[in-house]
């Protein structure tokens, strides 16, 4: 169980942050960009929440999505490999993709297929749900800056918030009446 009784430290002063496993690196650290950015994703969602309390069925969705990223944030900030390590770390498992996979399917089964790509609104979960999906998106791209960096990372954590973008897309759309509401973009509608 984690325990915070001081909030500030000063350790972090001189530009650098402490890792779950020990080492210090600087805070522009692409280890540390890649959690940050998860945790700003973690963020983002908090907010859909607000919008997403009438439905009880997207806002459980949701949490157990904010306590997955908690996850996989520990295992970006937690650098391996595993076996120098003198304890088993925590990283993103196969079965949280796995329950990923399963609800994109269960909320995509009732939406019409595509004809356009969406544009971010229709109502303001929607709109909230397309900022989350593209804060996941960069912090995916973090993750796969990091897998090239360090070959050590765990590729189900990147491949978890791959997943993740896709059911914040599916849901943007659940929540605009099934896909009724949906903005969608006509390729060069203004051009003159």
């Amino acid at each position: 169980m984690v325990k915070l009784n001081k909030i500030y430290t000063r350790t972090g002063d001189d530009g650098t942050t402490g890792l779950v496993s020990g080492p210090r690196r600087s805070k522009a650290d692409i280890r540390v960009e890649a959690y940050g950015t998860v945790d700003e994703a973690n963020s983002t969602i908090g907010l859909v929440r607000l919008h997403a309390s009438d439905d009880q069925k997207i806002d459980a969705v949701l949490a157990r999505i904010q306590n997955d990223l908690f996850d996989v944030g520990s295992d970006f900030a937690t650098p391996g490999p595993d076996d120098e390590l003198s304890y088993e770390p925590l990283r993103a498992s196969q079965s949280q993709v796995d329950w990923l996979e399963t609800t994109i399917d269960a909320f995509n089964e009732h939406l019409e297929p595509l004809k356009s790509f969406t544009l971010p609104g229709g109502s303001a979960l929607s709109a909230h749900l397309h900022l989350a999906r593209t804060v996941v998106r960069r912090a995916e791209r973090c993750g796969v800056a990091l897998m090239a960096d360090e070959p050590d990372t765990n590729p189900i954590a990147v491949k978890y918030l791959n997943r993740l973008s896709d059911l914040l897309f599916v849901l943007s759309r659940v929540t605009n009446d099934n896909g009724e509401k949906d903005v969608l973009w006509q390729p060069g509608q203004f051009r003159e």
